[in-house]
């Protein structure tokens, strides 16, 4: 079947900021008396809504004011201290542009709250690239559960099995598999043979250059 559709994962994918988001997280923990390793953000929490990251590194059911006031805490620390480095992944752009032109249609799906996804896709200019941004607001799980994949390729109105996914994060290649998705993993944070045990079709570790049968299904035609 012809790719109608790519759908990008934000951070980690776009941009190269996951370490920034460990950092925010390392530092609210300690701050909240927790010491949590930075793996257990990197892996367990990778791709997850905030509103279930909380609950689970705290141990407990955090009414939504606390849960409110934490994430902003945490968000507001995360987006000071990826400010000075934000840029996009090596090829980024240039990949969504000839997307674009080859008339593939194209969305985001990220568990990012909303001021993170416009801290990038504004601070970048990205977001008139795509059609549709699909957020945590939009879903009730998120991944390594299909909500947010699928709720973009509803949006797009295509079928799920003509989209690709382009995603950092296990949760996120576990999530693209089981919405019926072609899934490739990017490398900023993941080594690529855990991005390939978790499902990957592809590993690339940026848009500069994409495997041949990649390019293949995106320009060529089909599958």
């Amino acid at each position: 079947m012809a790719l109608a559709a790519a759908i990008f994962d934000l951070d980690g994918t776009l941009v190269d900021n996951m370490r920034f988001h460990v950092q925010a997280w390392v530092a609210l923990s300690r701050g909240l008396g927790i010491e949590a390793p930075p793996e257990r953000f990197e892996r367990e929490f990778n791709g997850r809504r905030n509103e279930e990251i909380l609950p689970a590194l705290l141990g407990r059911p955090v009414p939504p004011e606390e849960l409110a006031l934490l994430a902003e805490r945490k968000e507001s620390h995360y987006r000071e201290l990826y400010a000075p480095h934000l840029t996009p992944l090596r090829g980024a752009r240039e990949l969504l542009s000839r997307l674009s032109g080859a008339g593939v249609r194209l969305a985001v799906a990220s568990a990012a709250p909303r001021a993170n996804r416009a801290f990038v896709l504004d601070g970048l200019a990205l977001r008139p690239l795509f059609s549709h941004v699909v957020g945590a607001e939009d879903v009730t799980r998120g991944k390594p559960a299909p909500d947010l994949f699928l709720a973009a390729a509803r949006a797009l109105a295509v079928e799920p099995t003509s989209c690709v996914v382009f995603e950092d994060a296990v949760n996120g290649v576990l999530a693209a598999r089981a919405a019926g998705m072609l899934a490739v993993g990017v490398t900023t944070l993941t080594p690529a043979e855990v991005l390939r045990e978790a499902g990957a079709h592809w590993v690339i570790d940026d848009f500069a250059t994409l495997p041949e049968a990649l390019e293949r299904a995106l320009f060529g035609g089909a599958v």
